[in-house]
């Protein structure tokens, strides 16, 4: 996939990965919103979630909204992997498809903050945020870089990737390489049978049992689950590279800020050097992120707090696709972003 023409691409050149593998160069794809005002004191960074690209993080974004452009500079990374910024899809050999390296969620946050000091030469950020992978990007954000974070708000995400959570992505990871096409991620075509699993396994856990109950798929545009399998779920990932797909499904595996250098492996130490104002915002009934572990983790944050979605909606309830729940966290970012430190 070619990148857009509405972003710009950061080259970091000889980047070295935490696995020991080095791209030359790593490509951060990226899009900005809004003006940097004069002091470089406006800055917020809105990292992407898994399969998603900068476009689909706009629906959070304009001048109605907390993320209001006419006041804020808004950043929008695309996650590596992500078939934009370096991925297997689109970098060339030796580290092309099924040879490209492993990438962590603090690879991805150290690139991010050369693009935002050395491109930008920006020294404080008013908010991190992000849905999801967003989620995971943004607690690492707070660990890594605790002096430049103001404030941080992951919605329906997590500081590290839990055990159950780890189990379905083991699920999704045995679809794709179950494909009779696979070949060691050197297919000659897409593993179309592997992606359609993939999708309908997916889609058990996107949204909550109380959803499915009472077929909300329908205001959707959906009349049977059928329908919504593959008119919702496989478009989705049938538009996506199988390698692509696997790469970012690596990093969230592997999220973890407990092992983040000073931590020495522990989470709650981790979570106590965050100095930003944290407010996590799980949604009620969400099957990868539960209210439960950021209610856990927010107990070690200095200034951590957390608020709940509330609804059925599930993981996508950080979707913008249910008016109500986009109406709650709009509104919870409205709040910290007004909040004094």
């Amino acid at each position: 996939m070619s990148d857009p023409q509405d972003s710009e691409v950061f080259e970091l050149p000889n980047f070295e990965l935490e696995q020991g593998a080095t791209l030359r160069p790593a490509k951060l794809v990226y899009k900005t919103y809004g003006t940097l005002n004069a002091d470089r004191s406006n800055a917020i960074v809105y990292p992407t979630a898994y399969g998603a690209r900068h476009s689909d993080n706009e629906w959070l974004i304009g001048p109605r909204r907390a993320l209001n452009p006419e006041k804020y500079f808004i950043i929008v990374p695309n996650m590596f992997g992500n078939g934009l910024s370096s991925s297997p899809s689109n970098t060339p050999p030796p580290h092309d498809r099924g040879n490209f390296p492993h990438i962590t969620v603090r690879d991805n946050v150290r690139a991010q903050h050369r693009l935002v000091t050395e491109r930008f030469g920006i020294e404080r950020l008013e908010l991190v945020t992000g849905w999801s992978m967003g989620g995971l990007q943004t607690y690492q954000w707070a660990v890594s870089y605790p002096a430049l974070v103001k404030r941080a708000l992951p919605f329906c995400g997590s500081s590290t990737t839990s055990p159950h959570n780890i189990v379905f992505l083991e699920g999704l990871e045995a679809t794709l390489t179950a494909d009779a096409g696979w070949n060691g991620g050197f297919y000659e075509q897409q593993p179309r049978k592997g992606l359609r699993a993939f999708s309908r396994v997916y889609a058990g856990w996107g949204f909550s049992q109380a959803f499915y109950w009472e077929k909300l798929h329908r205001q959707l545009g959906f009349e049977s689950l059928e329908d919504f399998l593959v008119g919702f779920w496989e478009k989705d990932f049938g538009s996506h590279d199988a390698n692509d797909l696997l790469a970012m499904l690596w990093t969230w595996k592997h999220a973890d800020i407990g092992t983040t250098p000073g931590s020495d492996g522990d989470v709650r130490r981790a979570l106590g050097s965050i100095r930003a104002r944290t407010v996590a915002v799980p949604a009620e009934k969400d099957l990868y992120f539960p209210p439960e572990d950021e209610k856990w983790a927010s107990q070690f944050i200095p200034n951590g707090d957390v608020r709940v979605i509330p609804g059925v909606w599930g993981h996508l309830a950080g979707l913008g696709i249910n008016p109500p729940d986009t109406d709650f966290l709009d509104g919870v970012l409205r709040e910290l972003l007004a909040s004094s430190l």
